[in-house]
């Protein structure tokens, strides 16, 4: 057996077919990805990954629980490299999440492709998203309201919304259409926004 061959059987199987699943939902998309197909990428068989994942529609709210949960740690950060400074972790978070078109393929986010995929309301991946993408919205409504910008709900709406159509012009216009400036134009947005006087 390879080194290779040998690395990935030390990987438990549930892990395998949760790193393959990223890698085809992704790259293909969650329909076009099958359950033989990412059985075989993660080096198992349809069985095993029934065993670990009762259905398809189950292994999918997995895989993007998996990725809310590295959106969490990125929130994390921001707090832990600027403790008390709402602004400064704004900025932070706004930088990194510009950087979104260097560190993937060109498909966009992963969760606003699946919540296009996935039109069934009853689907357990809908909650995945609905929520990931709720609380997202809700902190940066929060750190707004913390930096001292006198509209803060507003603020958080624009730019949550210039981050979602950032993610998505990826896929439509690529990686130097408008979304390459996310960063220049939400700070040109903060800048303009005014801030309350401390007494």
């Amino acid at each position: 057996m390879g080194a290779r061959l040998k690395q990935k059987a030390a990987v438990p199987p549930r892990e395998r077919i949760l790193q393959a699943a990223r890698e085809l939902f992704y790259r293909d998309g969650i329909n076009a990805a099958s359950v033989d197909a990412i059985a075989a990428a993660a080096g198992t068989n349809k069985m095993t990954l029934y065993r670990h994942f009762a259905s398809k529609d189950e292994l999918v709210a997995a895989y993007l629980e998996a990725l809310a949960a590295e959106s969490e740690a990125l929130w994390e950060e921001a707090k832990d490299r600027y403790p008390g400074d709402a602004d400064a972790q704004l900025r932070y978070l706004l930088k990194r999440i510009s950087q979104f078109a260097d560190e993937c393929t060109g498909r966009g986010c992963a969760l606003a492709n699946a919540a296009v995929e996935l039109s069934g309301r009853a689907h357990p991946a809908r909650r995945v998203i609905e929520a990931s993408k709720t609380r997202n919205r809700e902190r940066l409504a929060k750190l707004c309201r913390e930096a001292g910008y006198v509209h803060p709900e507003r603020l958080a709406d624009e730019l949550f919304l210039m981050v979602e159509g950032a993610r998505v012009s990826l896929q439509s216009v690529g990686r130097e259409g408008p979304g390459s400036r996310l960063f220049a134009v939400a700070e040109q947005l903060l800048r303009g926004n005014p801030k309350r006087r401390h007494a």
